[in-house]
């Protein structure tokens, strides 16, 4: 964050952020300027880390509050060392900024009078404005008027446009004889003016999102709910009737300004009037005051929202709100951890204050700021965001099956699923491992029930589970994210497993069974050109068995002995293991997708496409190397053999292809499941408080 504008004496000037402040638009020797620096540098927490003569101010590191610290960067490149300016001012008593008073007031001892006090005091600017009888011109004081006003607020409102954080200061030198060196200030029952002070001017700071932002709001309103705030609180819900995805930002900053970052990031379309817009246009009073009944009804029925000048308490309310609106619908009742387990969307909250924790709290999942954020908000919220990017909780979204559960910038803490993208990887690793159990076990079942040769043998059954399928199985481990991903509602944790009725469906009932038929297609086709035609396999198995009868007559009248037959039968065996493997290719290719076609997905999974030549090598390798025909009891194959399974693959993967165009123009077929709500503390750029 940088100091980017000023306003004094009715001017606004840019900042001159060089290190030799060459780039300076501004009188600095003006007796205004010298006050507003003043209380900047005093009414002021932050200070540089030790150990950093030599590095340029603009790259020291500080310890504080990221506004604060752009305010000492500033101040230390245009009037020197600050800490010398707060030796020679010492500080007796401070107000800390809380979000209820929203300023931050301190007292020093004043170098400028000896047996004097100064009060400095920052804060908003409508909030510090509203404290002041008078304003400094030109190192004047001058009265208040409605004049001086409309100049202040025409400067917020140019400032807050420009998407720019405004800071407001003033100060009032105590009276020595009311207030004489020594005096004890109390500061919780406060014993000295805070009202009619001084107006000194505006400091606006800005902290430019950061690239992948834009983006990412972007991605997150065709995805899951997902949102997030600037300074504040940001949030997310999911209209219940039409599972339209909306981000919400609630932030503690002026409207102009929320409106300004909201507009920037995508937040607010271009064009669209906010509230204030419309109340201007109709030149209507705008209340403040905002019922239960009308936040649910906001909620519910609009898609661009921002909170502005949010209290804590606010916060809360609106984490509410957004969980009623979850509930199927329902308004009333309590909202919370128990959303879940009602059907409704998963609410999760960020953010980095102790003000923070309820709504941490009060959040099905909450998600604290690891380098802004407070030890008590870490301690209430369920998992930590390490990089305090609102870019990378986008990035979780794409990555996991519910609500922000994991990422590679996440810590998890309480809640760890696995990710979406690993969700939907293990499934298809899953289903493409389960499909040949199909093919696997029907040889055995139709070897008992038809009392049939054995088609497939339990060596190979082996060789296809512990050799072929191992590496394709792993390969889809690293398939990419579907381009659908973000299009997804979030899975329903109590319906969607890893294992469910529609994977064993399509494993078992359908891809399986097309398999099986390619491998006794293959069966059928070997033993016919052996004499064995399939009516007189039929109850052929306990004479085909007998190591006695050795004039077993085929179709034709041959007569083939022990030895023989089991040479056709082991030849048999290799041939069902190749048949699995070639439909085996066509299995593998259909998983990489759940709804998308193939083609949309591409080829680009390099793991995968060595997992088919390696499947087929680990193949053709036990059908001819020398010695497997004792070792494996594997024979060598016919070249024509291997193609006998090629038709049964290719209908698998035009069967696929169809359903999968069938589903993806289904309705409801890019919905359904539950949503999710998200409350974020922080801005674009970096989070803070």
């Amino acid at each position: 964050m940088t100091v980017a504008h000023m306003w004094f004496d009715n001017q606004i000037h840019e900042a001159d952020t060089t290190e030799d402040q060459s780039g300076s638009t501004f009188d600095k020797s003006s007796l205004t300027w010298t006050a507003l620096s003043r209380v900047a540098a005093l009414c002021n927490r932050a200070v540089f880390k030790p150990g950093q003569e030599q590095i340029p101010i603009l790259k020291k590191e500080t310890a504080g509050d990221a506004s604060e610290s752009a305010l000492l960067k500033c101040i230390e490149l245009s009037c020197g060392c600050v800490r010398t300016m707060r030796e020679m001012n010492t500080k007796v008593g401070e107000i800390p900024f809380n979000s209820t008073n929203k300023y931050q007031l301190s007292i020093h001892e004043f170098e400028e009078t000896p047996s004097g006090h100064l009060l400095v005091m920052k804060g908003a600017p409508e909030r510090i404005l509203d404290r002041c009888n008078t304003i400094m011109m030109h190192g004047q004081e001058v009265p208040m008027d409605d004049d001086w006003r409309d100049a202040f607020q025409n400067a917020y409102m140019e400032l807050g446009g420009l998407g720019e954080r405004v800071l407001g200061f003033c100060h009032s030198l105590l009276p020595p004889s009311q207030f004489p060196r020594g005096f004890e200030f109390d500061c919780d029952e406060v014993n000295f003016p805070t009202e009619r002070l001084c107006f000194l001017g505006l400091m606006s700071m800005i902290d430019p999102p950061r690239a992948a932002v834009p983006d990412a709001v972007g991605n997150s309103r065709i995805s899951m709910a997902l949102g997030g705030g600037y300074t504040r609180v940001g949030c997310v819900t999911v209209p219940v009737t039409l599972r339209l995805l909306q981000v919400i930002m609630v932030t503690g900053d002026h409207p102009i300004t929320a409106k300004a970052i909201a507009k920037g990031v995508g937040i607010i379309s271009e064009g669209n009037e906010t509230v204030e817009d419309i109340a201007e246009r109709l030149n209507i009073p705008l209340s403040q005051d905002m019922s239960s009944e009308y936040l649910d009804d906001l909620l519910k029925n609009h898609t661009e929202i921002v909170f502005a000048r949010t209290s804590p308490q606010q916060k809360l309310i609106i984490v509410e709100g957004c969980q009623r609106q979850v509930r199927g619908g329902r308004v009333g009742g309590e909202g919370g951890r128990g959303a879940r387990d009602l059907g409704g969307a998963i609410v999760a909250v960020t953010g980095d204050g102790v003000n923070d924790s309820p709504a941490l709290k009060k959040a099905d999942i909450g998600v604290a700021m690891g380098i802004a954020g407070s030890d008590v908000s870490k301690q209430a919220a369920d998992m930590i965001l390490l990089d305090d990017n609102f870019a990378s909780i986008v990035t979780g979204v794409e990555e996991e099956p519910g609500a922000y559960r994991s990422c590679s910038h996440l810590l998890p803490s309480v809640l760890d699923p696995p990710g979406r993208l690993i969700f939907d990887n293990l499934k298809k690793s899953i289903a493409y491992t389960l499909t040949s159990n199909i093919p696997e076990i029907t040889p055995f079942l139709f070897f008992i029930l038809a009392s049939i040769p054995l088609p497939l043998g339990t060596v190979t059954i082996l060789c296809i589970d512990l050799g072929t399928d191992m590496v394709p199985a792993i390969s889809l481990a690293y398939e990419t994210a579907e381009s659908d991903i973000m299009k997804r509602q979030p899975r329903n944790s109590r319906t969607d497993k890893l294992v469910n009725e529609r994977l064993i469906s399509m494993a078992y009932g359908q891809i399986g069974m097309i398999q099986a038929l390619g491998g006794f297609f293959t069966y059928f086709v070997i033993l016919a050109e052996n004499g064995f035609l399939p009516r007189r396999l039929l109850g052929i198995r306990l004479e085909w068995d007998d190591r006695n009868n050795n004039d077993l007559e085929d179709s034709y009248g041959q007569q083939w002995t022990y030895e023989q037959r089991k040479i056709v039968e082991f030849t048999c065996h290799t041939s069902f293991f190749v048949s699995i493997v070639v439909v085996q290719w066509a299995d593998l290719i259909i998983c990489k997708t759940r709804r998308n076609s193939v083609f949309q997905q591409g080829m680009k999974n390099r793991v995968l496409i060595f997992g088919l030549f390696a499947e087929t090598s680990l193949a053709a390798f036990l059908s001819y190397c020398p010695g497997m025909d004792i070792a494996l009891r594997m024979y060598p194959l016919k070249v024509s053999w291997w193609f006998c399974a090629f038709p049964y693959s290719l209908l698998i993967f035009v069967y696929d292809e169809i359903r999968k165009f069938i589903l993806r123009r289904s309705p409801g077929g890019e919905l359904g499941g539950e949503g999710d709500i998200l409350l974020a503390d922080g801005d674009f750029g970096t989070f803070e408080d």
